[in-house]
């Protein structure tokens, strides 16, 4: 059977709400004024490290030195615990499981650091469903380089494997590693559905068993 890999944040779980908060918990530490949910869920997709860069940016303040690192482990601190506000998207972890008992190799590919990860996929119960998970912080890339992505189908003994993921990046990522990409339509992207290159999207992941077997 096919592995399939997933991402995470706007693919399986709705994290922005957590995601606004923790961001704006940290900006207060330094002094500064509070983004917006629209644009902290624009600010979602290239890791932690990018995610307070384009904070910082928005402020018109440099995206890098002491403030910048001093701000990115106080926000992998306080996220790592962050899960009250999010939820996995509906049927979500059903059409995993559906997978799962089909005889698919499952695998994690993600920018969220691998810590905040872990302690997502327990807290939502969902870490016993993945054979292999890759955070942003597990190789000296991150996604939309190929390479987390190729590590994720290794660990899951190779095969042609599937991307399924929700925004630019894991298109992006997915084209770079020559992997079928299959776009979750309700999570982060910015682009129009039809401008991301795919083989086919969903709205409803009670869809998406058979959109694989399709494949």
């Amino acid at each position: 059977m096919r592995p399939l890999v997933f991402d995470l944040d706007g693919t399986l779980i709705d994290s922005a709400p957590d995601i606004h908060r923790v961001a704006n918990a940290v900006l207060a530490l330094e002094g500064l004024a509070p983004i917006s949910f629209a644009e902290a869920r624009s600010f979602i997709g290239s890791g932690v490290s990018a995610f307070v860069a384009r904070a910082l940016a928005a402020r018109g303040l440099p995206a890098e030195g002491d403030r910048h690192a001093r701000m990115v482990a106080a926000f992998t601190e306080r996220y790592e615990h962050a899960h009250e506000l999010t939820t996995p998207y509906p049927g979500a972890a059903e059409a995993l499981a559906r997978l799962a008992a089909a005889g698919h190799p499952l695998g994690l590919c993600t920018n969220k650091p691998l810590g905040p990860t872990l302690a997502a996929l327990r807290h939502f119960r969902l870490e016993g469903l993945f054979a292999a998970v890759v955070g942003g912080d597990s190789l000296p890339e991150r996604k939309p380089h190929p390479a987390p992505l190729l590590e994720t189908v290794a660990r899951l003994g190779g095969g042609a494997a599937v991307f399924v993921g929700d925004s630019e990046v894991d298109a992006e990522t997915a084209r770079r590693a020559g992997v079928p990409f299959l776009l979750f339509t309700e999570g982060y992207r910015k682009a129009p559905a039809e401008a991301l290159p795919q083989r086919a999207a969903f709205a409803d992941w009670a869809a998406l068993p058979d959109l694989v077997a399709a494949l």
